[in-house]
């Protein structure tokens, strides 16, 4: 690990907030990010910070009654950066950060929105603006901010099956008007994957612990890998180009960490390859994930199936007393990312040497 090359997590900047901070994000083409939360009375707050000068400096914010638990900037645009935010009574505002206004406004969820996620914002020709949601009352919903009030996908328990608390979303193969995919993880441990082209279960599976967090390596090509983190410090990657019809995709687990839950993780802008993992502990990890020379092999029967790769860590960083619960990476710096935690403190790291990765 002490390879020259080798990259290091660097906490930049260190800030502490007197109140539970729960998500966290970089505004778009900016020096500024958002910091969602919980004030000590119960209500909401939304803070923007600016880094000027080595420091974070808070320079707006909103506070509502309810406590806010997610955001995203994923349907807007670059011009107009308009956060999405999901809330401990199910309701999902967009805001306009600029004006300190709400554009938008829907409460169809009838419990806490735990997860949200955006896409058709950032990218040309890429399908229609979306968000969806996963909340406690076992509902995965996608929006169209366009259109108001109801939601244009709803994904729920059959009639008679238990409601399952859903813990993470996340968008993915979004390469064309048409297609997009939607996976959501639950607390029991399923992980469901939900063609929105189809408006069809693709694929399900159970990964025998509490899914915390979904992310696509990247949500706008055809969808390559998935990584899926759990409780017990557990996390999988799954090989998403070759899906067989009895065993699903290859996957491969990585549970050699006794660091508690992972709470995290989020792949590099600037390589799919390299993703974070951030865990109960305070640890933030640093992993590369490796191909195998080929993909799929051919079964006897004639099918394919696909083959597994392999994960190497690059770092290990404890850089938090307490479970790190949110990290965005900035899209224009390499290595430049926000984290924030359950110690009330906001981070501003920098991980260095991932060019040479």
């Amino acid at each position: 690990m002490e390879h020259q090359d080798t990259p290091q997590i660097i906490t930049h900047i260190e800030h502490n907030l007197n109140h539970s901070i729960f998500d966290c994000k970089w505004i778009p083409c900016s020096a500024k990010f958002v910091v969602i939360g919980c004030l000590p009375n119960g209500s909401g707050t939304i803070e923007i910070f600016e880094i000027t000068s080595g420091e974070v400096n808070k320079i707006k914010d909103i506070e509502r009654p309810n406590s806010y638990k997610c955001g995203t900037f994923g349907a807007s645009s670059d011009i107009e950066r308009r956060l999405a935010t999901g809330d401990f009574k199910g309701t999902l505002e967009i805001w306009d950060l600029e004006k300190t206004c709400q554009v938008y406004i829907t409460k169809e969820h009838s419990d806490i929105i735990n997860s949200i996620d955006g896409m058709g914002g950032n990218t040309m020709n890429c399908g229609a603006p979306e968000i969806v949601t996963g909340s406690r009352d076992g509902t995965v919903k996608v929006w169209d901010p366009r259109q108001r009030g109801k939601p244009v996908a709803n994904m729920q328990p059959m009639k008679g099956e238990t409601k399952r608390d859903c813990w993470a979303v996340a968008f993915g193969n979004s390469f064309n008007d048409a297609e997009r995919i939607v996976v959501a993880g639950y607390d029991n441990g399923d992980l469901k994957m939900f063609d929105l082209r189809t408006m069809s279960l693709r694929w399900e599976c159970n990964l025998r612990n509490g899914v915390c967090y979904v992310e696509f390596d990247r949500k706008d090509i055809p969808m390559n890998k998935l990584v899926a983190t759990t409780l017990e410090g557990k996390f999988h990657v799954f090989d998403l180009r070759t899906q067989n019809p009895t065993k699903g995709f290859a996957q491969v687990l990585d549970n050699s960490t006794k660091s508690g839950t992972v709470w995290v993780s989020r792949h590099l802008p600037q390589n799919r390859d390299i993703f974070v993992t951030c865990a109960g502990n305070g640890q933030a990890s640093l992993w590369k994930y490796e191909y195998p020379e080929q993909r799929f092999h051919v079964d006897g029967e004639g099918v394919a199936v696909g083959v597994p790769g392999k994960l190497k860590q690059l770092q290990r960083m404890v850089i938090s007393s307490q479970p790190i619960n949110a990290l965005d990476w900035n899209r224009d710096h390499l290595g430049l990312a926000v984290a924030t935690a359950y110690d009330q403190y906001v981070r501003v790291l920098v991980t260095t040497k991932l060019n040479l990765h």
